[in-house]
């Protein structure tokens, strides 16, 4: 098994459930590739039996019969004496007999896969852990899935399982400084821009950056795992929507390839679609925001920091936009030919993923500023919108305190050292800016590759953050 990095304030808050007097029912959601079953099988070594049971990908020949049967194998496996599988509710209450005393995990992976296609399935699980799970005060059942929108819908949000979900855990991609952890017992010293060229196509997601040799480049690694027939990140993204959005997986798509270039509002969107802006298209930015793969930033108002109507919504998953870009483009002749060279420019949209880096990790930033958590109102995206008195803005990142303090983060990706030039850039931002009477900005520029000594002569930055920081800090 691989080491286990990271979620320590994820498997604490699971431990602690070992200390109640009571059984708990707890739900994990995250993307795929998160590391929802790796939590899961670290959390088993606090008990004495565990059963990790998964259901099985929604190709066309599964069917809920088949799901059933599935079940009953690894019932089996598990050396449980369980011989019938043409009920859910015989399903559970054979195993439920075998979880009567002591310390106890049931995990139900996948549980979207396993049930979602079967009516009856959720009724008769929340009835035997009502009947007979529940009876064991040390039972712990977790269940998991990648389907955020499904399992919130039906089970977090549905009346037959309220009151009962002692613990909610949505699991969002690892910090950098967890990223960082996966470079710790390797041999060599490898750079911050190295490793940022990894995560900047893989973002924080475990199980991608359990797939890095030590032995290859930052590009090598890349090409091995995105431009080769056989990489794990070549089929990826069609596995992804296959598997979470199925029928609705080729419309889902079309969204997040209008959100490639730019973030987008909903009337956008919906023009570049045909389609209004509720209905279809309401549902499916929910159930991708959901899942982790798409962000909706909203603007604000300064002056009170209340949230106003105006949202964008932008790729949050940096493994999307790079399949989009690069991987896609070249996939029939990489399919005729088993591979393909790492294409030439390919990091031309690293400007962008370092952005989703720096405020996916937001926190962070915040922390190496000295802006405590309580004091935040606002840290986010912003744009402001042009109208007749005021020209449109936008800042990469933008932290508004309760003491009427701003941070502008300009976040800046170049192959070369950051020059003076970036100082008429955020100048003419904070021109635009409409401040508040009483209200400080102070610019911050954050970098992964250098600023030269000119520019920090000038002085003009309250703080130049280098991605290393981000790297090396901790929450």
């Amino acid at each position: 098994m691989t080491k286990f990095i990271g979620r320590q304030k994820e498997l604490e808050s699971l431990k602690g459930l070992l200390r109640k007097d009571s059984s708990s029912l707890v739900v994990i959601r995250g993307r795929r590739r998160i590391g929802k079953s790796r939590l899961a099988e670290e959390y088993a070594a606090s008990f004495s039996k565990s059963y990790i049971l998964s259901g099985i990908p929604p190709e066309p020949h599964v069917t809920p019969e088949t799901q059933r049967a599935e079940f009953l194998k690894q019932l089996q496996r598990n050396k449980l004496r369980i011989y019938r599988s043409d009920d859910w509710g015989d399903l559970f209450y054979d195993l439920a007999q075998e979880c009567q005393k002591g310390r106890v995990l049931v995990v139900l992976d996948e549980i979207t896969w396993m049930g979602s296609k079967d009516p009856a399935f959720l009724p008769k699980l929340k009835t035997t852990w009502d009947l007979y799970f529940k009876k064991n005060p040390q039972l712990v059942m977790i269940i998991s899935g990648s389907n955020s929108a499904w399992i919130t819908k039906n089970i977090l949000s549905s009346t037959g399982f309220f009151g009962r979900v002692s613990l909610r855990l949505l699991l969002e991609e690892l910090s950098l400084p967890e990223c960082n952890a996966f470079w710790k017992d390797r041999s060599g010293i490898t750079s911050a821009y190295e490793k940022f060229k990894i995560l900047a196509v893989t973002g924080g997601v475990p199980r991608y950056l359990e797939e890095l040799r030590d032995d290859l480049s930052a590009e090598a690694n890349l090409q091995r795992l995105c431009f080769d027939i056989e990489g794990l990140l070549f089929r990826e993204f069609d596995q992804i929507f296959h598997d979470l959005f199925q029928k609705q997986g080729p419309f889902y798509k079309e969204i997040v390839g209008h959100l490639i270039d730019a973030p987008l509002s909903t009337i956008e969107l919906a023009a570049k679609l045909g389609k209004s802006r509720g209905g279809d298209l309401s549902k499916a930015l929910k159930e991708l925001m959901e899942s982790g793969f798409i962000a909706r930033n909203y603007t604000w108002a300064l002056a009170t920091g209340k949230r106003l109507g105006s949202s964008r919504y932008r790729i949050k998953d940096n493994y999307l936009r790079f399949y989009l870009k690069y991987i896609l483009p070249h996939k029939e002749q990489i399919e005729n030919t088993k591979s393909q060279r790492l294409p030439q420019g390919w990091l031309s949209i690293m400007g962008v993923q370092f952005e989703n880096l720096v405020v996916n990790n937001g926190l962070l930033v915040c922390k190496i500023l000295g802006v405590l958590p309580e004091d935040i109102l606002v840290a986010s995206p912003y744009f402001q919108k042009a109208g007749a008195r005021k020209r449109g803005c936008q800042i990469d990142y933008l932290i508004q305190t309760r003491f009427c303090y701003l941070y502008a983060c300009e976040v800046k990706f170049q192959q070369g050292v950051v020059g003076t030039e970036v100082i008429e850039e955020v100048q003419e931002k904070l021109k635009r800016l409409q401040l508040p009477r009483g209200f400080s900005c102070r610019p911050v520029l954050i970098h992964v590759n250098g600023v030269s000594r000119e520019l920090v002569d000038r002085n003009y930055f309250a703080r130049i953050i280098d991605f290393s920081e981000l790297l090396t800090s901790h929450i």
